[in-house]
């Protein structure tokens, strides 16, 4: 399919979405968010495609933020839908079968930053810098900010970020547990690969209910996540690659996964 806003590269298991807005620095607006949304769609279909990474065009920014030129012109209802869209778009990268990666190579400010929080791991160049600067102009977090910092950090931390507006680096991004990992800029791709590579080697029925366990189970008390676990346990008991990841750990060769 053809995008006007993104890019999207298959190669093997490991497929890169590109956000390819450079002259905005890869700013957000309806379009664009709508294009992400189908990109998602058709990469969680395809059953050749393990892993997605997520990045952004250009040496300067991840995303910088949702588009301000577009916002500028909503009426409350218009941003409304906006932050709906944004927010549902979101919510299908988190909820995706199948892992994301945010490679963060440069700023991730405002709706970026949230891109990157709704990803299931996140990697920063050493030159990216972070925040939720939306207080600035008058403006609150609209594409799940609120919640998902509030989630990654302690509470206290993430309403500082959301209060302050104050923009910081990748390495006190990885201090506070917003992201896994601080690499060379140009490294940043590669080891994303790398790490993409690894997990879609893995068993691609037990990635799926491992994150599914990790999502549901954080909306859970104790109890019933850890009963939720077990009823995925069983499940993938059922499945083929079950038994050739046994089989071939006792024959003592690699696994050959068909994700079934």
């Amino acid at each position: 399919m053809s995008w006007n806003n993104i890019l999207v590269e298959k190669d093997g298991p490991v497929a890169i979405l590109t956000i390819n807005r450079p002259q905005v620095l890869n700013a957000l607006n309806a379009e664009t968010l709508t294009e992400i949304d189908g990109a998602i769609k058709e990469l969680g279909a395809d059953p050749a495609v393990r892993v997605i990474i997520i990045t952004g065009a250009g040496e300067k920014a991840f995303v910088a933020g949702a588009d301000i030129a577009f916002m500028s012109k909503l009426t409350p209802l218009e941003a409304k839908d906006f932050a709906r869209l944004g927010q549902k778009v979101l919510s299908k990268i988190e909820n995706l079968p199948k892992p994301v990666i945010a490679a963060v190579n440069g700023f991730a400010l405002g709706g970026g930053c949230e891109l990157a929080m709704a990803c299931d791991i996140r990697v920063a160049s050493e030159k990216a810098k972070f925040g939720q600067p939306e207080v600035n102009l008058g403006l609150i977090a609209g594409f799940g900010g609120t919640q998902r910092l509030t989630r990654l950090v302690n509470p206290g931390l993430a309403k500082e970020i959301l209060f302050t507006a104050d923009m910081f680096d990748a390495e006190t991004a990885r201090r506070i547990g917003l992201v896994n990992h601080v690499v060379p800029a140009e490294e940043l791709l590669n080891f994303c690969r790398g790490m993409a590579e690894r997990i879609a080697a893995r068993g691609p029925v037990a990635v799926r209910l491992t994150k599914e366990a990790v999502n549901e189970g954080l909306e859970m008390d104790l109890e019933k996540a850890l009963a939720h676990e077990a009823d995925l346990f069983g499940l993938v008991f059922a499945t083929a690659d079950r038994e050739e990841g046994i089989t071939a750990f006792l024959n003592k060769r690699k696994p050959q996964f068909q994700g079934r």
